[in-house]
């Protein structure tokens, strides 16, 4: 990660449970971290470094008395939400939105008094059990339970408190106080001690209660942390090798007769803490080229077609007109090279300001005849790459591309789930009733948009398959990653997700587990193409 904490944030793709609350929890993390499930079988889904396990976990919360199910419902979600923070620094990832998977059936409601010195008050104490699909690190396959903790309450409010306990205080932290959840750390030292703290002065507090079985106190009811152990259980993973519909991709699907790649790559400035930069200084701009240069390398027959709403590349600099080439451009921005001779500096800057502005923004589309042989049986293909650089907030380009692609790619910014890929931006006929491939390479994508994008494609996983990421995902190296994904899928070569996963991988800033962000496919299990039993051929047109 960038050594900087200014550009911290810039540095990631933006957006991402206990046993038992209460005393008998041990606030300092002894409890549930080191618990090993014997029974835990090292299966591997189609993942190369994530398991997936199922999740639980019990919290509470204090309401009035009369407070109705849909508040009570709406408390709970407050306090799992915290969650996400927690189990996403704990390199955990956990499948429904932002914990939002509330089952009322698991309410558990007490009438209790709340003592406030003199002054006595009726409330309802409702206890509840999460459940959920969630994904670990490979290296927490024997884990059974991890000690953890929520917020509870109007905890927004207090979110200085929680900053400067139970973060890390840095610049990423500070960005998200708004979202204090996202960045809540229980396994801090510090938060461990506040923790602790808190628990003491309540037990020490509540020998004083005459009834202390229906009776509890004021600062126990509006405490900020509740300590927690999240179990973690075995879930159901894939460990034969898993491929793509190559046959369907190659036979066709949006188009006849072509196999249609649609990549969208966002600005990588921090959009959190409002930056904004020319195009050409955007390091997403870069990472675009790579990634292109990664998939021509691939197939070398991708060329240039077209630049919607461009005629060409020409451009005046310095009183001279130029028409370099798509090569020469990006020699420009991956080599510094490619510009004509006698150039001054500012002037090489001037053209390329000059083209990032033709290209930024616009689609930009390239084509590779080829002809593809299924199962013996020849025919013309022409695989077909439409890309748009300088995707932000607007979902435009994100819905044109996934309606008219067979393989779609995102590379950008997550906006915590809030921003252009929201699937509540979507409609099932924003999708093609074709068979898909989306990977969606954003922070905690997997939490964000996995689960409620099946439901909206016909056929459900039958016709999609999804890569999505469990954890926060590098910026820096995703668009050659990006890119060697793309190319591993036309090589010809047929790979599993399992390679195709693997040529993705890349470092940040010499992090290991930065390779991946627990990297995973879902959809893949019920697809039916082997290699063995249908080899496909792919050859370059002459």
């Amino acid at each position: 990660m960038n050594a900087s904490t200014l550009s911290r944030l810039a540095s990631l793709l933006l957006l991402a449970a206990p046993m038992a609350v209460g005393c008998a929890v041990n606030a300092e993390g002894g409890d549930g971290d080191d618990a090993i499930d014997e029974a835990a079988v090292d299966e591997a889904l189609t993942s190369n470094t994530a398991l997936a396990r199922t999740l639980e976990f019990q919290g509470r919360v204090y309401v009035e008395p009369t407070a109705s199910d849909w508040s009570i419902v709406a408390a709970v979600k407050k306090q799992t939400q915290s969650a996400f923070g927690a189990l996403r620094e704990a390199n955990i990832g956990v499948n429904s939105r932002e914990l939002s998977n509330v089952d009322s059936k698991t309410f558990v409601k007490r009438p209790v008094t709340m003592v406030d010195g003199s002054t006595r008050k009726a409330m309802l104490e409702v206890t509840y059990k999460y459940t959920d699909a969630a994904v670990v690190p490979k290296t927490m396959a024997r884990r059974s339970a991890i000690s953890l903790g929520l917020l509870n309450g109007y905890y927004q409010s207090q979110s200085k408190r929680v900053l400067a306990e139970c973060t890390s205080g840095d610049a990423h932290a500070t960005e998200f106080e708004g979202s204090i959840w996202y960045v809540f750390d229980p396994s801090l030292s510090s938060c461990k001690k506040a923790m602790a703290a808190e628990q003491r002065a309540i037990d020490t507090a509540r020998k004083v209660l005459a009834n202390p079985s229906s009776e509890i106190l004021k600062i126990e009811a509006e405490r900020l942390y509740i300590p927690m152990t999240a179990k973690l259980g075995k879930a159901d993973t894939n460990s034969k090798p898993s491929y793509p519909e190559y046959d369907r991709l190659f036979a066709g699907g949006v188009q006849k007769g072509k196999l249609v790649i649609g990549m969208v790559n966002g600005m990588m400035a921090d959009w959190a803490a409002g930056e904004k930069h020319d195009t050409i200084d955007d390091s997403g701009y870069k990472m675009w080229f790579e990634g292109l240069a990664a998939i021509i390398k691939a197939r070398p027959e991708m060329k240039l077609a077209s630049i919607e709403g461009v005629k060409d590349l020409t451009v005046t600099v310095g009183g001279k007109t130029y028409t370099p080439s798509f090569t020469d451009v990006m020699n420009m921005e991956l080599r510094s090279s490619g510009f004509p001779a006698g150039l001054s500096y500012s002037d090489r800057r001037a053209m390329r300001v000059a083209l990032g502005d033709k290209l930024a923004k616009h689609w930009v589309s390239f084509q590779a005849p080829m002809t593809v042989s299924v199962g013996g049986v020849s025919s013309p293909l022409t695989i077909v790459l439409n890309t748009y650089f300088g995707a932000e907030s607007d979902s435009t380009p994100h819905k044109r591309a996934i309606k008219t692609s067979d393989v779609f790619i995102y590379n950008g910014h997550s906006y915590i789930g809030y921003g252009p890929l929201d699937p509540s931006n979507f409609r099932a006929s924003d999708f093609p009733s074709s068979y898909q491939i989306l990977f969606i390479n954003g922070c905690v994508s997997y939490n964000y948009y996995e689960k409620d994008y099946i439901p909206l494609k016909q056929g459900g996983t039958r016709n999609l398959d999804l890569v999505t990421n469990g954890l926060e995902s590098w910026v820096n190296g995703s668009g050659p990653a990006m890119g060697r994904f793309v190319g591993a899928l036309v090589d010809g070569k047929q790979h599993s997700y399992s390679e195709l996963l693997k040529s993705a991988e890349f470092t940040g800033y010499g992090y290991s587990w930065g390779q991946d962000a627990l990297r995973l496919v879902d959809g893949e299990l019920d697809n039916l193409y082997t290699p063995a039993a249908k080899p496909i051929v792919l050859a370059a047109v002459k």
